[in-house]
C-alpha cells in the first residue's frame, strides 16, 4: 500500500509541476504565446517580458506554489519518509522541464525548484541559491549559466554543511535535469561579457 501511495504522490507532483500555468495565462489573459518572448521558455519570466508585470507576478507565484502540494500531502496527511518527499520534489521539477502538456518540452523550472525548497523547509539552501543567482546575473548575460552556477553553489553548500544524502541527491537531480534541458544555451558561454562588465565598459566609453 505504501508503494502505491508513493507512486500516486510522485505522479501528482509530476502532473502539477507539468501544468504550464504561465502559458495558459498568456493565452487566456494576454492573448499571446509567451514562448515568443525572451528565451522561448514557458516559464513566468516570459510573462514579465510581455510587459504585464501584474500577470508576471501571478505566474511566478503559481509556478512557486505548484511544487508544494504533493510534498505537503505526503508529509502532513500521510507522514511519509524523507525520501518520498524529495522524490516528489524532483518529480515536480521534472514535470515542469518535461511537460506532457507541451509535448514534453518545458523550461528551466527555477521557480518550481524554489517552491519545493520552501516546502522541504530548505530555506538556507534557497537563500544560497538566491544570493548566487543575483551575483551570477551581474557576470553572465546567459541566464542558463547563471542558474547552473547557482545550483552548483547550492551543492557545494550542502557538501560544506554535511547535509543529508537526500538533499544532495535531490539537488544533483535538479542539476542533471537542467543541464539536459539547457544544453543549447549552455554552449553559449558569454563570460566576461556579463551585465556588470558590459555596464562598466559602456561607462568607460562615454567617460
Amino acid at each position: 500500500m505504501e508503494a502505491v501511495l508513493t507512486l500516486i504522490i510522485i505522479a501528482l507532483a509530476f502532473l502539477l509541476g507539468a501544468c504550464p500555468f504561465p502559458v495558459w495565462i498568456g493565452y487566456a489573459v494576454l492573448h499571446t504565446d509567451i514562448r515568443k518572448y525572451g528565451d522561448g521558455n514557458p516559464g513566468s519570466m516570459n510573462v514579465f517580458r510581455t510587459g504585464r508585470v501584474k500577470w508576471g507576478i501571478v505566474a511566478l507565484v503559481i509556478d512557486l506554489l505548484k511544487g508544494m502540494p504533493a510534498i505537503f500531502i505526503a508529509r502532513l496527511l500521510f507522514s511519509m519518509p524523507q525520501p518520498v518527499l524529495y522524490l516528489a520534489a524532483l518529480a515536480a521539477v521534472a514535470g515542469h522541464a518535461y511537460s506532457p502538456f507541451l509535448g514534453f518540452k518545458g523550461g528551466k523550472a527555477l521557480a518550481v525548484f524554489g517552491g519545493t525548497l520552501l516546502a522541504l523547509y530548505q530555506w538556507d539552501v534557497l537563500m544560497v541559491l538566491a544570493v548566487i543567482l543575483i551575483i551570477g546575473a551581474l557576470f553572465f548575460i546567459n541566464d542558463a549559466w547563471t542558474v547552473l552556477i547557482s545550483i552548483a553553489g547550492a551543492l557545494v553548500y550542502l557538501l560544506v554543511t554535511k547535509a543529508g544524502v537526500w538533499e544532495f541527491v535531490f539537488i544533483s537531480g535538479v542539476a542533471v535535469i537542467f543541464v539536459l534541458k539547457q544544453r543549447p544555451f549552455l554552449k553559449e558561454m558569454q563570460y566576461p561579457n556579463g551585465r556588470l562588465l558590459s555596464w562598466i565598459r559602456s561607462k568607460n566609453k562615454t567617460a
